[in-house]
């Protein structure tokens, strides 16, 4: 649920582009205008279960070893009630809203005032002020660049503090993990709801608002497609990156310092976690302008789903590993480390060079080498909303001659590889395996009904060319 997106089918398309929002008016951009009863039923379950699952995978550790199964059966057999589950939970303090109120306003500050200077001295990097994707009303949003540099900051202030100024242990993260759960359903929650109240009230612009008339869909989906506070501030932008993955780290190197205080040493299986989900993070903020043409930029509103998500969700769920191995402290075979090790960096490697090689085509629109020759591409046509004729081409060779979604395989085999660091113990953490690939073969399905609608018989040619979805030979 929010973060780990990327751009669909590789593709380069004409300049000619959408104007005037003439797209908006006929509705082909953003999420549904109407909401049909499946949808509905899925948004409901989410609204009401999403932060029960949470809250379940954080109890089960704090409380039963991380066992997914026991405080059921305790509660099947009676030797648990709910209100004793509850009553051993802590709750909300002042000093975790403290903690957290520092934190939000430490990468609010780190957003707005501290403009980029990374992309001044490190070569190959995108900063600064960045333009984004046309938006359905014809405008270009600017951008400030500039998440590599907070996470910098960040980290470079958590070190700093571990080492040498000593304000706080670096084990206030987890010591404080529950309280804090609290603090952030409360922002996700708040944030949510401005952001709805806003677009129906007060929209940065009204034409990029969609209605279904459902507030149910509305509130988890969203309204408003780019909601902005003044010039710079950017929902999308700031909630998608700066108080979830900033803090994922952050959330790790505390779980190890925990590991650390509690057995004399931090596993090898722990120092996996935080190098490979590090390489994922610093990815993310080395790429953020690219970024901006993904999915949760181009196509999604902001709404519950990006806004509780990214508060709860992401941090809460995705750090489920190392949370597990402080209950847990794996100490992993050397040769089956080493296999984890490589699984995770091989699937980087695909996920990162099939993403380089669809950006490369697009930007010298095919004129260029993939894997050595000279790519070969789907020519391919559409028409937009204002009625106007453009032309694609779909990229078949290298990694996207493989499989349609090769990125998303890049991706689920880092995925794995977080997971197998913690052993086989355990189910919990095996969820972000089991989450990111339903999450992934979703999008995957969805962008290419999209772009069956956009292309029709080309994409038939397309899909000809490279019949598999995600693994080559299976689906």
């Amino acid at each position: 649920m929010a973060a780990k997106s990327q751009p669909s089918a590789p593709k380069t398309k004409s300049t000619s582009g959408l104007t005037n929002g003439n797209a908006a008016a006929q509705g082909q951009w953003g999420r549904a205008w109407e909401v049909d009863w499946f949808s509905l039923a899925s948004v409901i379950f989410l609204l009401l279960f999403a932060p029960f699952i949470v809250y379940y995978f954080i109890m089960a550790c704090d409380q039963y070893g991380c066992s997914l199964t026991v405080p059921v059966a305790d509660l099947a057999t009676g030797r648990a009630r709910l209100a004793d589950i509850w009553a051993r939970t802590p709750p909300v303090t002042a000093k975790a809203a403290q903690i957290y109120t520092a934190w939000v306003t430490l990468q609010v500050l780190l957003y707005m005032l501290l403009p980029d200077f990374c992309h001044k001295f490190l070569p190959g990097y995108v900063g600064g002020v960045q333009e984004g994707a046309v938006t359905p009303a014809g405008a270009v949003n600017k951008y400030e660049i500039n998440g590599l540099q907070a996470w910098l900051l960040t980290h470079l202030l958590w070190f700093a503090n571990a080492h040498l100024l000593g304000w706080f242990s670096p084990t206030i993260i987890f010591d404080n993990w529950i309280p804090l759960l609290w603090c952030a359903n409360i922002l996700g929650y708040t944030v949510s709801t401005f952001a709805m109240v806003k677009g129906y009230l007060f929209p940065t612009d009204a034409r990029e608002c969609k209605f279904t008339g459902n507030f149910f869909y509305n509130y988890m989906m969203g309204v408003e497609f780019n909601p902005r506070i003044g010039k710079w501030f950017d929902f999308k932008l700031f909630f998608n990156g700066r108080p979830g993955i900033v803090a994922w780290t952050l959330i790790n190197l505390s779980f190890a310092a925990k590991q650390q205080e509690l057995y004399g040493h931090v596993t090898n299986s722990m120092v996996l976690v935080n190098i490979l989900q590090a390489i994922y993070v610093l990815d993310f903020f080395w790429n953020e302008t690219w970024y901006l043409k993904t999915i949760d930029i181009c196509h999604d509103h902001f709404g519950w789903y990006l806004g509780w998500g990214d508060c709860v969700w992401l941090p809460y769920l995705y750090t489920l590993q190392g949370l597990y191995l402080v209950y847990h402290p794996v100490q992993l075979p050397t040769y089956y480390a080493l296999g984890v090790l490589l699984l995770g960096l091989l699937g980087y490697y695909i996920f990162r060079m099939t993403n380089h090689q669809k950006d490369l085509f697009r930007r010298t629109d095919g004129r260029c080498l993939i894997w050595g020759r000279k790519p070969k591409a789907i020519e391919c046509s559409y028409t937009s909303a204002d009625g106007q004729k453009h032309h694609s081409k779909l990229l078949v060779s290298g990694f996207w001659g493989v499989a349609r979604h090769f990125n998303y395989t890049g991706d689920l085999m880092g995925s794995l590889a977080y997971c197998l660091a913690c052993g086989g113990g355990h189910l919990l953490p095996y969820f972000y395996i089991i989450f990111m690939a339903i999450l992934l073969t979703h999008r995957c399905l969805r962008d290419e009904h999209r772009c069956a609608n956009k292309y029709g018989r080309d994409w038939e040619r397309y899909t000809a060319a490279v019949p598999y979805r995600l693994l080559p030979g299976i689906f």
